[in-house]
């Protein structure tokens, strides 16, 4: 899937694709071809129109790892050290050599590197809340500049599509998305059975211990939304939605474990890329409350690797740690 072969001549097929659905035909007598290379694009900020084939790609945020996987022409990225972890041998390598023109933050963002890169296309991929960090404006004297960010978490397959489009990437996209789903099927259906009927909680890695909080991740959450692919239902809903990943998850305090989990048959929580919980998760795992939940009381808990996974590629991964977490309870 990582093919650089199959890359290349994808691109080339989608390349054409975007020159015939640009805002006019290219070469013509009456209009120069240069002229017509361009398209409009629908992004969070508005109507923009960018170039149909981009040559200098500069990717921000949640954009970095889909266009390093669409193999976009990038020439400046942000750091994006939450994904490394997730990344292939060849994906990394180009993380590696790419210039980093900003940070983990949106607020970090080095104009000056953006600029020197020369992009043609400027791709920010944080949520909408997040933009107003960004000189917006600033950049739209560099190049044309597509805002494509996340939602609740779980939209990470529409947003790596967008913003694959965006690159002129989209088949690429493509062959990453089959991929996934192929495998995604495979393992509902090795586990029909053995989820049928089960009521699941799920604990994340975004607690905080100094204030006494644990992180329930309900459906649709980081650590959800790829086990939901494999038959995994999540229970329950926040009591409050407060826009984006609040949507799909809550912030309890420790002593409301009993209330938030009590009816969980099984519970999921997140892991690091090692199997080790952070310290917020270890937070729940020590406490004597855990230890007193039916689900735990039955064995049915089952740590997950990967949990933030935001394009196909990636959820590969993920899949194969919620196959490998899954496991015991497939043999019973």
């Amino acid at each position: 899937m990582h093919s650089v072969q199959l890359r290349r001549a994808a691109g080339a097929s989608v390349l054409t694709l975007a020159l015939v659905a640009g805002c006019g035909s290219a070469g013509s007598a009456e209009q120069p071809a240069a002229a017509a290379a361009t398209r409009v694009f629908t992004a969070d900020n508005g109507q923009i129109t960018i170039p149909a084939d981009p040559k200098r790609v500069v990717a921000t945020g949640y954009a970095v790892p889909a266009l390093i996987e669409a193999d976009a022409a990038l020439v400046g990225i942000s750091s994006w050290q939450r994904g490394l972890p997730l990344m292939s041998e060849e994906d990394r390598a180009t993380y590696d050599r790419l210039e980093k023109v900003a940070g983990e933050a949106a607020a970090e963002t080095n104009y000056e590197a953006i600029a020197k890169v020369k992009p043609d296309l400027i791709v920010i991929g944080v949520p909408a809340p997040v933009l107003a960090d960004v000189d917006v404006e600033r950049l739209k004297s560099i190049a044309p500049v597509v805002a494509i960010g996340p939602t609740i978490p779980s939209a990470w397959r529409e947003l790596s599509q967008r913003q694959s489009d965006a690159a002129s990437r989209a088949a690429n996209f493509g062959e990453a998305k089959a991929a996934y789903e192929k495998k995604a099927a495979e393992l509902a259906a090795k586990y029909k059975d053995a989820l049928a009927g089960l009521k699941f909680g799920h604990v994340g890695a975004y607690g905080e211990v100094a204030k006494g909080t644990f992180q329930r991740e309900f459906a649709g959450s980081w650590g959800t939304n790829i086990a939901q692919d494999v038959g995994v239902t999540y229970y329950g809903q926040v009591k409050v939605k407060g826009g984006g990943s609040k949507d799909v998850s809550e912030y309890p305090s420790i002593e409301e474990l009993t209330a938030s989990l009590g009816e969980a048959d099984a519970i999921t929580y997140s892991v690091q890329p090692d199997g080790t919980p952070n310290e917020s998760v270890k937070y729940v795992l020590d406490s004597e409350l855990w230890k007193n939940l039916p689900a735990v009381k039955a064995g049915k808990t089952f740590p997950i690797r990967y949990t933030e996974a935001a394009t196909y590629s990636a959820a590969i991964k993920t899949l194969d740690a919620v196959d490998q977490a899954l496991a015991p309870l497939g043999e019973k």
